[in-house]
């Protein structure tokens, strides 16, 4: 078999608050990012990003970040479809650094990959639960920006 082709789907871009640390643990400093809004845009689906969502994450000592992020999108005729994406994201120590300082960082200078599932209703959107996603991401100082690939 050949490998999997990705076709673009959508940028999101995902609005954050301040994190909220909740402290060291075996895994590393776990903290939660609130989710507060924000857009999708795609040639099969736009809309919005609704607030009231989380990305869960751990900071290991070395700098690598899971995350584990959970919110809703709505397609602007007004489908709701939840999101589930988990990933890293990794890289020069400067670099994290200055992302910690909300600094640019292009997102050449570090990786930054999900695994994304969409849950929808049955319909319009339904295509999308049946497929998986990989995602490149990146982190600006109050949102990230997220470019989905569907999996072919």
């Amino acid at each position: 078999m050949e490998a999997p082709g990705l076709e673009w789907t959508a940028r999101l871009t995902v609005l954050l608050g301040a994190p909220l640390e909740i402290g060291p643990t075996a895994r590393g400093l776990h903290r939660v990012i609130p989710i507060t809004g924000g857009s999708v845009e795609g040639p099969r689906f736009s809309g919005r990003i609704l607030p009231g969502g989380a990305d869960w994450q751990y900071v290991a000592s070395d700098g690598l970040t899971e995350v584990d992020a959970r919110y809703t999108m709505e397609s602007s005729s007004g489908v709701r479809v939840g999101i589930s994406s988990r990933g890293v994201r990794f890289g020069p120590p400067d670099v994290l650094a200055r992302l910690g300082r909300g600094e640019a960082v292009g997102p050449g200078e570090y990786y930054f990959r999900t695994a994304m599932r969409f849950e929808a209703p049955r319909g319009e959107f339904e295509w999308m639960g049946q497929a998986i996603f990989l995602a490149k991401a990146q982190r600006l100082p109050s949102e990230v920006r997220i470019d989905v690939f569907q999996v072919l």
